[in-house]
This record gives C-alpha cells, structure tokens and sequence, in this order.
C-alpha cells in the first residue's frame, strides 16, 4: 500500500517534483509582478461591480441575457479575488504552505475559470433559444434564471474541489505533474482537454447562431426601412457575445494546453518557462470583460458612466461617441419576448426606434 502525505507541507513536494520556485519569483521580478498584480485585480473588482450595479439598477437590462452577463461579471470578481490570494501565495511562500492551503489556492482559481465557462456555455444555450425563435431575448423566466446562475457556481465549486476530494497524487508520488506538484497527472490531462473540448464546442455553436442571425438579417432587411444600425441590432448582439468568448479562449487556451503538456509529463516542453505568463495572461480576461461590455453597448456605458460621475440621466444622455449604439431592446407590454423582426422594423433601439417605419415592412 502507497504511504500517503497529507502532513508534508508543500516544499517535500516541490523538492519531489525538482519544481524551482525561489529564484523566478525574488527580487525585482516579484515586485512587477506583485504591482502589475494589484492593479489588474483593483480594476477587475471596481470594474466587474459597476457592471453589475449596472444591470441591476437599469431596468432596460432586466432580461435573462443580462442577468447571465452580470454572473459572468460576478465570475470575473472572484476570479480578482483568486488572485489575490495566489499573490499572497506564491513565489517562496508556496514552500511553506501546507497542502490544504494549497489546495485552497488552486481550487479558487479553478472555480474561477469554471464559472466563467460554464456561464458562457448557458449564454450560449440562452442565445441559441432566442435567435432560432427569432427572438432577441429568450422567454426565460426570473426563477429559472435564478436556477441557472445557483447551477453555475455549484458546478464550479464542485470542480475546483475535485483534487481536494481525492483526485491528487498524495497517495502516489510518482503520479505527481511539475506545475501542480500534489496534483495528478491524470487529472491535469482530464481537466485541461474537458476545457479545451467545451471551448470548441461553443465557437462552433456561436458560429453557427452568429451565421444564422446574419443571414435572417439580410433577408429581412431587403423587406423593411429604416437605417442599417436599426437593422443589424441582432448581429451587433451576437458579436458583443462572440467578442467575450474570443477574448475567454484566447487568454486560457494557452494556459490549458500547458497544463496538458504536463499532465502529459512533457519533460523537454520547457512548461516551467512559461506558467508566470499564461497565468497573467489569464488575468487579462477579467480585465478585459468589463470594457469590451462598456465598448460594445452604448447603454452600458452610460449606466456605468452616471454611476461613476453621479450624474443625472439627462446630462449624460447628450454624450455621442462612435460606439455601436446600445443593443438593448425597448421594453414592450408583450412579455412573451421580442422577435427579430419586430426588433428590425422597429429598430430596437430605446428612444431611437421610428414608429413610422413599421409600416413599409
């Protein structure tokens, strides 16, 4: 029977692994990283709360795909809260902490990333039963978006608990990967492919969504009035979306297949060159978020703007800029949803919409 450690702190598994990790984060090189560190995160945690504030105190937002964006957000802030932790964590430090700390500050991370993924997989799910309904917001209901959200973050807790709950090589040694060193190989591959995997799946299924409201677009706009940014109000949703996913992809992709390359015990990969900067990189996406939200949708902006400047609405409404004007649809007595077409001929846009056009369609 193996002998497990469950009472080693982490250097025996450092020195197991011939994992180094007092000279890369020393001197100089820990200072950037720690200022660079507490700048990204001050920005994810202001940021994320205003768009979250935004959502909850616009009512022009109060649709399911907003309450999911504003998750996402949510998502983001703990994932400023993941780091934070992981700042105080590392470098010489990862040496003295004992396994359950250390297991504390990977499951964070990995809650993090999951509840963004998951969050984008249910917004996926979510624009999928719209757009093919030809509607641009879906007939979810309060509680069942409630539902959701509560789904989400158990899925992510769970999985950032899996290697705590026995997934892990303390039991074994030898099954122990360098850049995690009490996490098992295995559970690095499965991991890392289950998040590579799901990442394909949603560029094909918003693709897929992105050329179908496109293609409904053109044909319907060659049968209605009214001006090209009325007409495209579903396509500019749509790539507000697929931004978010492409920025998610491109900032853990990298990261994941480093880990797969260790869980696939790649030796010669030269992993621990690169782990510092996929990590940071990773950090970026929750920077990111927030303002491709503010740039993506003018109304977004504003709410977030009147909150900042604690000015009035009307004040702020007279600020014109060359932003995509704002995707967020009128809201009508008609609770059943708003369909594309009616979204096209009226132009969707609160306040810009010309009632009179409605009768060329």
């Amino acid at each position: 029977m193996n002998e497990c450690y469950y009472d080693k702190r982490m250097d025996f598994f450092y020195n197991k692994t011939n994992t180094d990790t007092v000279d890369e984060w020393t001197g100089p090189k820990l200072i950037v990283v720690l200022c660079f560190g507490t700048f990204f995160c001050l920005f994810i945690f202001i940021s994320n709360s205003l768009v979250i504030a935004a959502v909850v105190k616009n009512k022009r937002f109060h649709f399911p795909f907003y309450y999911l964006l504003a998750n996402l957000a949510a998502a983001d802030f703990f994932a400023g809260i993941a780091y934070v932790f992981l700042m105080f964590n590392t470098g010489p430090v990862s040496k003295t902490l004992t396994v359950n700390r250390w297991f504390l500050r990977q499951g964070l991370l990995d809650t993090s990333l999951t509840a963004s993924l998951v969050n984008l997989l249910v917004i996926a799910v979510e624009r999928h039963m719209s757009i093919m309904r030809m509607k641009i917001h879906s007939n979810l209901t309060k509680k069942r978006v409630t539902f959701l959200i509560i789904s989400i973050w158990a899925i992510a807790i769970f999985m950032g608990a899996v290697p705590t709950l026995g997934w892990n090589c303390l039991c074994d040694i030898t099954a122990c990967s360098s850049l995690a060193p009490i996490y098992s190989r295995s559970y690095l591959v499965f991991w890392s492919v289950l998040n590579l995997v799901v990442f394909f799946i949603m560029v094909v299924v918003y693709i897929r969504i992105y050329m179908y409201v496109q293609r409904k677009t053109n044909v319907l706009s060659s049968h209605t009035s009214g001006s090209i940014s009325r007409r495209r109000t579903p396509v500019k949703l749509m790539k507000t979306v697929m931004t978010l996913l492409g920025a998610f992809v491109v900032c853990w992709t990298p990261g994941l297949v480093v880990l797969l390359l260790d869980g696939l015990n790649c030796t010669y990969c030269g992993i621990q060159n690169v782990k510092r900067w996929f990590l940071l990189l990773a950090l970026l996406n929750s920077v990111m978020n927030p303002i491709i939200y503010s740039y993506k949708d003018d109304e977004m902006w504003g709410t977030m703007k009147r909150m900042i400047c604690c000015s009035s609405e009307d004040k702020s409404q007279d600020r014109r800029s060359s932003r995509i004007p704002s995707t967020v649809p009128c809201r009508s007595t008609d609770t059943s949803g708003h369909y594309i077409e009616d979204g096209i001929i009226q132009g969707t846009i609160c306040g810009k919409g010309d009632l009179g056009d409605k009768g060329n369609s």
